[in-house]
């Protein structure tokens, strides 16, 4: 109960702030304060306007609102996002695009499971999807399943990828962002054991920590000196009344957001006075700069606890993935038996999440595959956050994924002999930069 009434304590408190905003915004707003010009009243209205927005964001969950895609038709296709494959902790999502005939790329982006929707992947999808039908893993808010649901681990996760891919056949090419790169090569490993037929064509792996001990950061250096014990204690709660995963428990967003904020406070506390600022003296929008990165980045979700801790005990602490010794449900996974699906995985430089070396290391698990179909990459200039949605994607690591693909794809993959937008396929070049496999 104790975790319970915690739990609560910081729903309250968020309710709280939301409803100070809200008062301070009505407030600085009344007409009756237009007749003295203040500029004090234009701040508070101004501060109650971004506390609000800030505060209500932190329980609302993301819309995708992808522009529509130019087609070869000279017509602008919608994109409607649906359901393909439900299950109760996450669904597979499909990116229909109207009026489009299917694309020969079909690409499953497996979205971290995080602290974050996986609309925190937004522009990756919307840079692939005028090349590429589109699936994504999203994942659900652990304080929206009932207890009734069971667990959730890395294990089931692992389970859940390997039925996505079960579901969209072989002729699919995989991209995991950051958290699920481990557990994507695992999955992968399964489906060569129990149904090599089922698995992708490609797998590219982007920033994960598939070998944590290889390059150290504050995230790795957290997990070596923390016990689990203290973790459970300190980290994990019950969701509380009026929800509808009352007592499961889960790692509450919201301590995962204030996490994140204090790595960084100066920098957010600076932009959030700006932002007030801005909102004074009418320059701020609706859709700014700063609503648009904080829309996404404060909209948090509760992650199952189990998930959350055999993570932490299996991947960072244990090492599982990065010596080969993963189980599923009691079944060693090799990760050497993955002998036909081409693997590339990619870097950022100035990666302080997950350094360069700790994604690299899946290359020298995969004994089983030839070097031919092995390729790694490091943008040296670039952080976390560039390597899958930054400029640094868009400008160098997606044409070179897109690449990567075509050259492994069986087959000539775009239509009537087309690359990416019309260009003609040419065979993928590694960059000098590229690392030695």
């Amino acid at each position: 109960m104790r975790y319970m009434a915690a739990y609560d304590l910081m729903e309250t408190m968020r309710n709280t702030n939301a409803w100070l905003g809200a008062t301070a915004r009505t407030v600085g707003s009344l007409p009756a304060f237009a007749l003295m010009p203040n500029p004090a009243m234009q701040l508070l209205a101004a501060w109650g306007t971004v506390t609000e927005r800030s505060f209500e964001r932190m329980v609302a969950k993301p819309d995708w609102n992808l522009a529509p895609i130019p087609g070869e038709d000279g017509q602008d296709h919608l994109v409607a996002p649906e359901v393909a494959l439900a299950r109760p902790f996450g669904d597979l999502l499909h990116f229909k695009v109207q009026g489009r005939s299917a694309s020969p790329r079909r690409i499953l982006l497996v979205a971290p499971m995080s602290g974050h929707y996986a609309t925190l992947c937004r522009s990756t999808v919307a840079s692939l999807l005028p090349d590429a039908d589109v699936w994504v893993t999203d994942w659900h808010n652990a304080r929206d399943i009932p207890v009734s649901e069971g667990k959730f681990d890395v294990e089931d996760y692992t389970l859940y990828l390997a039925d996505f891919m079960r579901h969209l056949g072989p002729d699919l090419h995989v991209i995991a962002v950051c958290q699920p790169a481990p557990l994507t090569l695992a999955a992968t490993a399964l489906l060569a054991q129990q149904d090599p037929e089922a698995q992708p064509r490609t797998l590219t792996l982007i920033g994960g920590p598939v070998d944590p001990d290889a390059a150290a950061t504050e995230v790795t250096d957290f997990g070596r000196r923390v016990t689990m014990g203290m973790l459970e204690q300190s980290m994990i709660q019950q969701v509380g009344f009026g929800q509808r995963g009352a007592g499961r428990k889960v790692y509450p967003g919201l301590l995962q957001l204030a996490s994140f904020i204090s790595m960084n406070a100066e920098t957010h506390g600076s932009a959030f006075w700006q932002q007030v600022l801005r909102t004074a003296d009418g320059s701020a929008s609706d859709h700014d700069r700063h609503n648009r990165f904080y829309d996404e980045y404060l909209a948090v979700m509760d992650m199952p606890a189990e998930f959350y801790l055999s993570t932490v005990a299996r991947i960072f602490k244990g090492l599982e993935i990065a010596q080969n010794r993963f189980t599923v449900r009691g079944e060693a996974i090799d990760i050497g038996a993955i002998t036909d699906v081409a693997v590339k995985t990619v870097e950022g430089g100035k990666d302080d999440i997950s350094a360069p070396g700790q994604c690299v290391a899946a290359l020298k698990l995969l004994t089983g595959l030839p070097d031919s179909k092995k390729a790694s990459y490091l943008e040296p200039e670039a952080g976390h956050y560039g390597i899958f949605a930054g400029g640094s994607w868009r400008r160098n690591i997606r044409p070179l994924v897109l690449d990567f693909i075509d050259a492994n794809a069986g087959k000539p993959t775009p239509p009537k002999g087309k690359g990416r937008r019309g260009r003609p396929v040419q065979p993928p070049v590694e960059p000098a930069n590229s690392l030695p496999v």
